[in-house]
């Protein structure tokens, strides 16, 4: 049977039985996950760090990087159709036992700090009408939210394929606003202003243009956190082709708008007011365009968005503890399931992690943008590794069997830019950040450890304790340079 038949067929589940997703069901995943509080932050995000020339050539890097990333889990989700719950294991199947429990802890927090960004977000909004929320990390701001996280448990324990359906029925009401704010800006379009954010020289010194779009990798990579949600879900898929189509139709569909939301925002307003508007801050915009009536309105469409994207990135996160554990790479008990099919277990531990992260906003000095990079710099991650798996079968060939030599180097390349582009979000993330994600990933490995004594599997191979050793000791370090005030937080 060939690989494209093969993806045709239903993707068999495990436990109880459940409802196949369909395309458009998938395709609103993808973007249900994309489509969160990072587009409400673009205008203020893009103004501090520069102008249109540097937003359009940050918008053509990221995504060229994060459309062959895209590619990598379409190409994957026919090459590998065996293979389910793509981000972990890929690394999995690429690179080893450890190598894939990495992926799968580096998603899971990525997803753990990415929701309490949310939910700090949800706070700052409110913040903009009752100066008891603040910045969205006050004791009223960190009560609100806890009660959020354990609403949104009990709504996703009660069954995946119902949060999922919810989850479609929201992406298209947090859309809409969307469209409302870029259309209503571009009508109100002023030549001068526009002209004078071309670059934005003429305001103060941003560097030079390199310094300027690498200032702006962060956001354009957390925007597009979500990208794999139709492969974290392919278990689920009614057809196995649909995840690679959902997931290109999603990531075309959310580029636009995103790059429409920042440039329509450097049309109205100069870039210093757009760099010190409050967060979200496409409420401020759209607020000194239309009136007092556009901050009800955006305000709004940021907590129906939020929300709808937390539903989402909290299934992936139950889901990515659930699979590993399920292939005794992860403890037993963090593969249960409740009479709904629900992975309860992982969705008890991602709401007491989330709740954990929220404690910690009260005393964190920025705690919105912190969460944010946190959340970017983990996902790198299971993104890097998925890259390189695919780069590899490219080049050795596994899998492509009778497919045509074209094709195969067309795929090689997809994948080699975006291994690449991933490569280069390291970097721009900095060293603090990966320090931060070793101190997670070291105590982590415990729980391999575990798993594999549970089995009576050996612990490491060789290589795999080389890795090891270097994330413990990364892990020392950045715990040392926490304690010693050297890593700020």
């Amino acid at each position: 049977m060939s690989a494209e038949s093969t993806a045709e067929t239903e993707v068999p589940t495990t436990g109880k039985a459940v409802a196949k997703l369909t395309l458009p069901t998938l395709t609103a995943m993808v973007v249900g996950g994309m489509v969160g509080a990072g587009v409400f932050s673009l205008p203020a995000r893009f103004g501090v760090a520069t102008g249109i020339l540097g937003s359009l050539i940050a918008w053509a890097i990221a995504g060229t990087g994060m459309l062959m990333l895209a590619f990598v889990f379409q190409n994957l989700a026919i090459r590998k159709p065996d293979l389910d719950s793509g981000v972990f294991i890929y690394a999995k199947a690429g690179f080893g036992d450890y190598a894939g429990f990495n992926s799968a802890i580096g998603f899971w927090a990525s997803t753990v700090a990415g929701n309490t960004f949310y939910w700090v977000f949800i706070g700052a909004t409110l913040g903009t009408f009752f100066d008891g929320f603040g910045d969205g990390d006050t004791v009223l701001a960190a009560t609100l939210s806890t009660a959020g996280v354990w609403l949104f448990h009990y709504l996703i324990a009660k069954g995946v394929r119902d949060a999922a359906v919810i989850n479609r029925i929201v992406t298209v009401f947090k859309i809409i606003p969307i469209l409302v704010f870029i259309v209503v800006l571009f009508v109100n379009f002023d030549a001068g202003v526009f002209a004078d954010n071309w670059t934005a020289y003429g305001y103060g010194d941003l560097g030079n243009l390199n310094e300027q779009v690498r200032n702006t990798m962060l956001i354009t990579t957390f925007v597009f956190i979500g990208i794999e949600g139709a492969s974290v879900y392919s278990r689920y898929a009614k057809k196995r082709s649909d995840v690679g189509r959902a997931t290109v139709l999603g990531f075309l569909s959310v580029l636009s708008l995103f790059s429409l939301v920042t440039l329509s925002s450097y049309s109205v307003v100069p870039q210093p007011e757009l760099a010190a508007t409050r967060q979200p801050s496409m409420i401020g915009v759209f607020e000194s365009v239309v009136g007092d009536w556009g901050e009800v309105f955006i305000s709004v469409a940021v907590i129906v968005s939020v929300l709808g994207a937390y539903l989402a990135w909290t299934l992936m996160a139950a889901e990515v503890m659930y699979v590993p554990a399920r292939n005794e790479d992860f403890p037993e008990f963090l593969g249960q399931e409740n009479g709904n099919g629900t992975p309860i277990t992982a969705l008890v531990v991602t709401s007491l992690a989330i709740q954990a992260l929220l404690a910690a906003t009260l005393v964190l000095t920025d705690a919105l943008n912190f969460m944010l990079d946190l959340s970017t710099s983990l996902a790198l991650i299971p993104y890097f590794l998925a890259a390189a798996y695919a780069l590899k079968i490219t080049l050795t060939g596994e899998a492509y069997g009778d497919v045509a030599p074209r094709e195969r180097t067309k795929e090689a390349v997809c994948a080699g830019i975006a291994t690449a582009y991933t490569l280069f979000l390291f970097d721009a993330a900095g060293l603090k950040f990966l320090l931060l994600a070793t101190v997670l990933l070291a105590p982590a490995t415990l729980l391999y450890v575990k798993a594999r004594s549970e089995h009576g599997r050996r612990i490491f191979s060789p290589t795999e304790m080389v890795l090891c050793a270097v994330i413990v000791v990364g892990g020392v370090v950045g715990a040392v340079g926490l304690w010693t005030g050297r890593i700020t937080l």
